[in-house]
């Protein structure tokens, strides 16, 4: 697990950056406790370490 700080974007881009695979946002957003994937402001996450078997999706409500 990583620790990022990001300025704005996406939960998309930064899944594609550090994961490869823009699905699994869904993963950093449940790690985080986030559920809207569309960020503001500086934002500190915890980066899962990358699984390229996990499957994306929508996260639980």
């Amino acid at each position: 697990m990583q620790i990022i700080q990001v300025a704005g974007g996406d939960l998309f881009r930064v899944a594609a950056t550090y994961l490869g695979d823009a699905t699994q946002w869904v993963r950093i957003a449940q790690l985080n406790a986030i559920s809207d994937p569309w960020l503001s402001g500086t934002t500190t996450l915890r980066i899962p370490d990358r699984n390229p078997g996990a499957g994306g999706g929508v996260a639980a409500q």
